[in-house]
């Protein structure tokens, strides 16, 4: 059974830094496209970043660049969301997702498997 599991979510404040994971079980990451999704209460779920396993090539949405970045540990079959800087904007359910897809995929609608998302507040 394909499943994603998100965790690291929590409260910190203004300035702070989180880890958010994304382990994966049932499949690899090797060959999919990945991707970080947040959706803050009374608002859409929007892209936060993407990445292709397959070229390594990323996406980061304007809002979060120069302060998220992806990384991932192949051992471990997980994938990480590192925010650094983190503003109140950013307080959302973060959740990862992930499609059997050789190059980067950019809308949540695009994804076949979702975590369950982990809860980010980051106060002022």
């Amino acid at each position: 059974e394909v499943q994603l599991q998100a965790s690291g979510g929590g409260l910190v404040q203004a300035g702070g830094s989180l880890r958010l994971s994304c382990a994966a079980s049932g499949f690899t990451f090797e060959d999919y496209a990945v991707g970080w999704f947040r959706q803050a209460p009374g608002k859409e779920r929007e892209v936060v970043s993407c990445i292709s396993t397959s070229d390594g090539s990323t996406f980061y949405a304007d809002s979060v660049k120069g302060r998220f970045t992806m990384s991932s540990d192949d051992a471990k079959n997980t994938m990480y969301l590192h925010m650094n800087n983190l503003k109140p904007e950013d307080t959302a359910v973060y959740y990862c997702a992930a499609v059997g897809a050789p190059l980067l995929v950019i809308k949540a609608r695009e994804y076949d498997y979702w975590g369950q998302g982990t809860l980010v507040t980051v106060s002022s």
